[in-house]
């Protein structure tokens, strides 16, 4: 039995899906894909990144829909930047922004300004009025180094919230669930996530019809069809794509209902998780 079906009170052979939409508040076209997605469609969470420049927009909509934090150190797209919001030279690229990758930012970044970085992006989230249910980082930037990683783990125990981790089956070079579950933190038992750019569609169909029990994180990236999404990037269609699939899709409604799953939140996670003692004390 998956030991977090146990923790969350759910039979053995219960199916439960969180979709998170990622990318709020880093463009406006996002920002109404990922709401829309939230309110008329099937998405169950969501993910803020402060530092994007229509994050405060995001929040001025905010009406207590299950959002975490996706902390956000990598700005991918060449002429489209965000950087930190606190002093941390060690975390821009030259460039305007964040660098654009994960190697990048694992050859350059200062471990203190990291856990600055982060902490001052989530207690923004707070201050602009979110409950963040969760944390998570833009395409997993602090999953791919230990030192990097710590400083992931150490925020989610301070605040005492579940995180999302790439798919066990990914080979970091670290122990990342084992490690965050003896720290007491709650993470999904499978993760499906589309590569950067790449379509969810057929990620999603696949992981629909082979559903094990367990929990598993369905990732997308919706946004509208806009101008500005187009002049962001040449990868919009798999964003409208996305919010197709997840808001007006009735094929992939009526396949997620054959599979018999359950739709569920990280509200649930972080209510279970902090049910149990403190994760420090585990």
């Amino acid at each position: 039995m998956s030991r977090l079906l146990e923790i969350l009170g759910r039979e053995p052979t219960d199916r439960l899906v969180i979709i998170t939409c990622v990318g709020l508040g880093s463009s406006n076209a996002a920002n109404h894909g990922v709401l829309n997605a939230l309110r008329e469609g099937l998405a169950t969470s969501a993910a803020i990144q402060v530092p994007c420049p229509w994050s405060r927009a995001a929040a001025a909509e905010h009406r207590g829909e299950d959002v975490g934090v996706s902390l956000t150190f990598i700005s991918e797209h060449a002429t489209y930047r965000w950087g930190p919001i606190t002093r941390a030279p060690s975390l821009l690229d030259g460039n305007g922004g964040f660098p654009s990758s994960s190697m990048d930012l694992g050859e350059h970044a200062d471990i203190d300004e990291v856990i600055r970085e982060s902490r001052a992006q989530l207690e923004r989230a707070v201050l602009w009025g979110f409950d963040p249910t969760h944390l998570s980082t833009h395409l997993d930037a602090l999953c791919h180094r230990p030192e990097l990683f710590d400083a992931y783990l150490e925020l989610a125990v301070e605040f005492n919230l579940p995180i999302s981790l790439p798919d066990p089956t990914i080979d970091l070079g670290f122990p990342a669930h084992k490690l965050a579950g003896d720290e007491g933190l709650l993470v999904p038992d499978r993760v499906v996530s589309p590569p950067l750019g790449g379509e969810a569609r057929p990620l999603v169909d696949e992981a629909i019809n082979s559903l094990e029990p367990g929990v598993t994180e369905i990732r997308v990236r919706p946004a509208i069809d806009t101008p500005e999404l187009r002049a962001i990037t040449t990868q919009w269609p798999t964003h409208v794509g996305d919010a197709h699939l997840v808001t007006s899709d009735w094929a992939f409604r009526a396949a997620l209902a054959r599979s018999g799953a359950l739709t569920i939140g990280f509200r649930e996670l972080r209510q279970a998780q902090r049910s149990q003692r403190s994760p420090r004390l585990r």
